[in-house]
């Protein structure tokens, strides 16, 4: 078989779309604590020095949303003014009361919308792509040498990793740091590198293994200062990396009765066991949903030729309860788990803990 390279690509918690998902799933995570049975669909919209934070909320929670912002954002790592964005940035709040006739068609546990997901897994790390699931691993050590190593370093970031198939070798590493000007360029690339040879598996890498950091330019300039940001548009990043489909439904800030989530997340955990239960050797699920029904209009499968998707469907329908009340207490999407969610992935090492990616025997 010939070698091919594939590519993706992952972005930290400082990069101005992440700060956006940061934001809004930090908010609904605040009304699920205190009301899970709260419907919410939060956007945000950062540019220079100025959030926006705009959508629709139903719930008997009262949220400081302003200040909760504020929180996040210093959290992430943004409380220097001379960054060009802080958490003292200037924020307009335009969020409304969701929409009567939207309450009517999503009353009870029924989908809050029209749309379809996917869900994917394969033999890989934590049943991942292993492309996006090293992508990720650099981008959040990146976020940790900012707070335990480098005080140099700054919150926005991105990193890419090129893999060499069937060898499943890294071919090159590029990574982006956001950096104060007071460290040299040679300098940080020599530390960077080092840093990442520590965390990195020794058996994705290899003598002919390429590094590019920060290859042509400093970064001094980054974050929402530098760039505007939006609430859903690292949606590949969130995901499989482009290996493998996508709806087009973005996750942050949206209640599970929105199935672009709880869709997404359920067809993740279904792929995951059926892989985990030797019914093939990657699993692709397609999932279809209609505004105000219970149930998915369509289930597709497709193994790519590694196991019997006929018979793997009649497993799935007698395995599990796909209604839209099924899956959020199945999966406990009441519960203010999102806000780990919302920067290094919603699958694979990032979220191990969450329900969604617990696996079970299926047949």
């Amino acid at each position: 078989m010939k070698s091919y390279f594939f590519t993706s690509e992952s972005v930290t918690e400082g990069h101005p779309d992440k700060v956006c998902d940061m934001i809004s799933d930090g908010l609904l995570d605040k009304y699920l604590e205190v009301d899970p049975k709260s419907r919410c669909a939060i956007e945000c919209f950062v540019t220079g020095n100025l959030l926006i934070i705009g959508g629709e909320v139903k719930s008997s929670a009262s949220v400081n949303i302003e200040e909760s912002a504020r929180d996040i954002i210093r959290s992430i790592g943004y409380t220097d003014p001379d960054l060009s964005f802080s958490n003292q940035c200037e924020v307009i709040v335009k969020v409304q009361p969701q929409t009567q006739e939207l309450n009517q068609n999503a009353t009870g546990m029924k989908a809050g919308d029209q749309g379809i997901m996917f869900g994917y897994a394969c033999e890989g790390p934590d049943l991942m792509p292993a492309p996006i699931w090293l992508a990720h691993k650099i981008t959040k050590h990146l976020a940790e040498f900012r707070r335990k190593r480098y005080a140099w370093l700054r919150p926005d970031g991105k990193s890419q990793v090129t893999m060499r198939f069937p060898e499943r070798i890294i071919d090159n590493i590029v990574i982006a740091a956001h950096h104060s000007p007071y460290i040299d360029l040679p300098v940080l690339r020599k530390e960077l590198k080092t840093s990442m040879l520590e965390i990195l598996p020794d058996k994705y890498i290899d003598e002919h293994t390429k590094f590019y950091i920060n290859k042509y330019s400093t970064f001094h300039d980054g974050g929402p200062g530098a760039d505007t940001g939006l609430t859903g548009r690292k949606i590949i990043v969130d995901t499989y990396g482009g290996w493998a489909k996508h709806g087009g439904g973005a996750f942050s800030g949206k209640d599970a009765t929105k199935v672009d989530r709880s869709g997404a997340y359920m067809a993740r955990h279904i792929a995951k066991c059926v892989v985990h239960s030797g019914l093939a050797n990657e699993c692709e699920i397609q999932l279809g949903f209609v505004l105000g029904q219970t149930q998915p209009v369509s289930i597709r499968i497709f193994t790519h030729g590694t196991g019997d998707e006929f018979e793997i469907e009649r497993i799935i329908r007698d395995s599990f309860d796909l209604t839209v009340e099924g899956i959020i207490n199945y999966l406990k999407l009441t519960e203010s788990v999102f806000s780990k969610t919302a920067a290094y992935g919603h699958f694979g090492e990032n979220t191990a803990q969450m329900s969604w990616e617990q696996v079970k025997t299926i047949y």
